[in-house]
């Protein structure tokens, strides 16, 4: 089930915003923890024990690590803990890779059973692994109640796709979080769960189709043309996909009280790469800052460490995003200008201004999701080459005008807030204040947005989510 499904948006979701709104604060969080089971479960009910499984187990180990008095014997907890949420991850999403690799250089036969990928996994266990090193570090006392901790990782806004919640960012509102519950907090939900289903069914969808017709074709009948139709296409199909469903998330949670982290901040007006990596995707790059970039020395170290960590933080960030050597390039390619930049080129951008430094971040960005497009390296260095060959023929590839509309409408969305004025207007949207006036404005433009991205959804048959392998 996703949010952008018939499913979801006719049964799910009102039946549930009415039963918990009929349901007392005391009992709020297991009518949510119910939910998020059955929310699961609709998609992937084998995987629902393993998730069940592992987060008991977490659960006690961390309160057992809490009560030891000696730090090795907190020590063998938390290795246990990471051990086994790790291993979890690595079993379900890279076993099979790993072995295909090995088969494929030593020439052996080893075989291994083609698992399924549980839904979602990539989050949960980060989130798992921040409550352990959270506790393990006294950031965040442990929950003392474990249907609390069940509902910290189950909770369905988030479980899928993030936003990847820390845990010490949301544990006190899963005990107390009535001041968040207010009908001006629930209207600016609505509002931006809307905007980002909009996102999703409206833009990244028709995006989405130009897109796979593009990366469809055969290396022979892409010329430069094709080659960035197809990937602009992408590059904004997955963001308003990906940022589309984040909003969809915060506002559901401001829906239910909660105040969830914000996952994009306006990425594509970056002026750099080390900027583009603050806006994008936020809550993994925070991740990684406090989980692994700090702990191998962060920038407290000679620049050679320095470098060595960015390079390694990208490609475990690279690699997390899915088993594949497109996945891991893509991340070398990000951390290599990472270095580049504190080498020389953040000095170059800042001498060339937001004026030429945007559009250049704007070019190597796209030119990077090329890569992690196509799952085939070949192909995808193929299409780059054939970005930068300025080679135009007369193919037989079409242009669909519902893209050429879309991406207009796409290209000025992603970068309206360039400006301190149209910035401070998106604000405005998607601020957590209504006034009065703005109450019944905000709420009849969700249900436009709504009706409209129903519409859509019920037309086409086409309405993938990129996040949800991961």
């Amino acid at each position: 089930m996703v949010f952008s499904g018939i499913t979801f948006l006719i049964y799910f979701l009102p039946v549930f915003i009415l039963l918990y709104h009929l349901t007392p604060h005391k009992f709020k969080n297991a009518l949510i923890l119910i939910a998020s089971i059955y929310f699961y479960s609709w998609g992937a009910p084998k995987f629902i024990f393993v998730i069940l499984g592992t987060t008991f187990l977490d659960f006690f180990l961390v309160k057992a690590m809490h009560g030891q008095k000696t730090k090795s014997a907190k020590n063998r907890f938390l290795v246990i803990s990471i051990i086994l949420n790790v291993g979890l991850l690595f079993y379900f999403k890279y076993c099979n890779f790993f072995i295909e690799n090995i088969n494929a250089i030593a020439g052996t036969e080893i075989t291994w059973l083609k698992v399924v990928l549980p839904i979602g996994i990539s989050f949960y266990t980060f989130e798992s692994l921040t409550y352990v090193i959270d506790v393990y570090r006294g950031i965040h006392k442990p929950l003392k109640n474990f249907w609390h901790y069940q509902t910290y990782i189950l909770m369905f806004p988030k479980l899928i796709a993030g936003p990847i919640v820390r845990y010490h960012d949301i544990a006190d509102q899963i005990t107390n979080r009535e001041k968040n519950y207010t009908p001006d907090v629930k209207i600016s939900g609505f509002l931006i769960f809307c905007i980002g289903l909009a996102k999703k069914t409206i833009i990244a969808n028709t995006l989405g189709m130009q897109a796979d017709a593009v990366f469809k074709l055969a290396p022979e009948q892409i010329d430069t043309l094709a080659a960035w139709i197809g990937a602009l296409a992408y590059t904004f199909q997955i963001y308003f996909d990906f940022s589309g469903y984040s909003d969809m998330a915060i506002g559901l949670g401001k829906i239910m009280g909660f105040k969830l982290p914000e996952n994009f901040n306006n990425p594509y007006i970056s002026a750099s790469i080390t900027e583009f990596w603050r806006r994008w995707h936020i809550t993994l790059g925070t991740w990684m800052k406090h989980y692994l970039y700090i702990p191998l020395g962060g920038n407290k170290v000679s620049e050679a460490k320095l470098y060595r960590n960015l390079i390694i933080v990208f490609l475990l960030s690279g690699f997390w995003h899915g088993a594949g050597w497109n996945f891991i390039l893509w991340g070398a390619y990000h951390g290599l200008f990472l270095v580049l930049e504190r080498l020389f080129l953040g000095k170059v951008f800042n001498k060339l201004g937001k004026i030429i430094s945007v559009p250049i971040t704007f070019i190597i960005v796209v030119t990077g999701w090329v890569l992690f497009r196509n799952e085939d390296v070949g192909y995808a260095f193929t299409v780059i080459k054939k970005m930068y060959s300025f080679n135009f023929f007369a193919g037989k590839f079409a242009i669909n005008n519902d893209f050429v509309c879309m991406a207009i409408v796409a290209g000025i969305f992603s970068f309206f807030a360039i400006t301190q004025k149209t910035y401070f207007i998106q604000q405005k949207v998607y601020g957590n204040i209504i006034t009065n006036s703005g109450k019944w404005l905000a709420a009849l433009g969700g249900l436009i947005l709504f009706y409209i991205s129903l519409s859509y959804v019920s037309a086409l048959e086409f309405n993938p989510f990129i996040y949800f392998r991961f």
